[in-house]
């Protein structure tokens, strides 16, 4: 019998890897190696974070050692720079990811999977691509109107009217990308005001991740106040303040922006804007949803507003099956959406498994 199972070769899926290898224990990830990054995210795409951001939970082979072997110091730093890193990473972790669609996982974790093998596994780390949770208003999705997610392919957009709902970083670099791939209009709304332009930091998020890792519980364990503190630091970096680099792209691009506003209909905004967009990107983020990840469904995991509920070692209720990443962020906090949350969930898994 297997010792762990790995399901989902993303971020989070990769780093627990590397902690269970690193405790010598037999490992197998199945998945498709970055699959979100590499179908969900256009080319010519720019991450908002820096080079300290990184997979391994042991320090190592972090992106900054990658980037000064290569001797590349990039800034911003290009999705397709990223990807090289976690390739690299994989390499010289000693991980094999393997191209296989786990179809069902049974209690005593017997997973059936596409080929036909069947694994017998002691613990499973189920680690879904955030794709299961992309958030599309009720009524709007299919046709012509689909999440940013998978709007990637922006030559299919060349003399389209665009429309893009939505106001966060995706938002914009999806406008910025349109409109360099030759879309006629592009219109951006969104609910909250106008966001300012800047560089960022997310420095902030470092003291979060230790005191993580530093108390059981932690998250779930602050007061109101504190949650709602950080939830604001969250808003003021990620929404009212997006990267400076898209500036000059943006005043080049043939966008308008509709900000303090949303969609009546289809042909109209809350502005007053008349609109006839041949094409609708809603880039509205993501929302937990459990039931939609298929191979989990059946085991009984308790749940919490879609969010699976976990101990303070990302455990789910069934004994041995544990899920980090965005699923994580109720009981975790926010921080554990992002890709610098990967080690650390790695570390808290990893000092659980046997």
């Amino acid at each position: 019998m297997l010792d762990v199972l790995v399901i989902g070769a993303g971020p989070y899926g990769l780093a627990a890897a590397k902690a269970a290898r690193d405790k010598g224990l037999e490992t197998r990830v199945l998945g498709r190696h970055m699959a979100f990054w590499r179908e969900h995210m256009p080319a010519g795409m720019f991450l908002r974070s820096g080079p300290d951001w990184h997979l391994d939970p042991a320090y190592e082979l972090t992106l900054e050692r990658f980037l000064e072997l290569r001797g590349e110091t990039p800034d911003p730093l290009p999705i397709d720079l990223f990807l090289a890193y976690t390739d690299w990473f994989t390499e010289q972790a000693g991980i094999t990811v393997e191209d296989e669609r786990v179809l069902a996982l049974r209690p005593g974790f017997e997973a059936e999977l596409e080929s036909g093998e069947t694994i017998r596994a002691r613990q499973v780390i189920a680690a879904p691509g955030i794709a299961h949770f992309a958030h599309t208003p009720p009524g709007w999705a299919g046709g012509d109107a689909v999440h940013a997610c998978d709007a990637v392919d922006f030559a299919d957009y060349a003399g389209a009217n665009v429309l893009i709902v939505g106001g966060r970083q995706s938002a914009y670099e999806w406008a910025a990308l349109l409109g360099e791939h030759g879309a006629a209009r592009i219109d951006v709304v969104h609910r909250h005001p106008a966001p300012r332009f800047d560089r960022v930091s997310w420095r902030f998020v470092d003291p979060l991740i230790d005191e993580t890792l530093a108390h059981d519980g932690w998250w779930r364990n602050l007061a109101q106040s504190a949650r709602a503190a950080i939830a604001r630091q969250f808003w003021e970096v990620g929404r009212l303040t997006l990267e400076h680099w898209l500036t000059p792209r943006l005043q080049t691009a043939p966008v308008h922006v509709h900000a303090d506003a949303h969609v009546i209909a289809r042909t109209r905004l809350s502005d007053g804007t008349a609109i006839d967009p041949d094409r609708i990107v809603f880039a509205t983020g993501y929302k937990a949803q459990l039931a939609n990840v298929p191979y989990l469904n059946g085991l009984g995991i308790d749940t919490r507003d879609g969010f699976p509920v976990l101990d303070a070692h990302m455990q789910t209720s069934v004994p041995g099956l544990y899920i980090p990443g965005f699923a994580a962020t109720q009981d975790f906090g926010p921080f554990f959406g992002f890709v610098k949350g990967a080690p650390a969930a790695a570390e808290l898994i990893a000092r659980n498994i046997s």
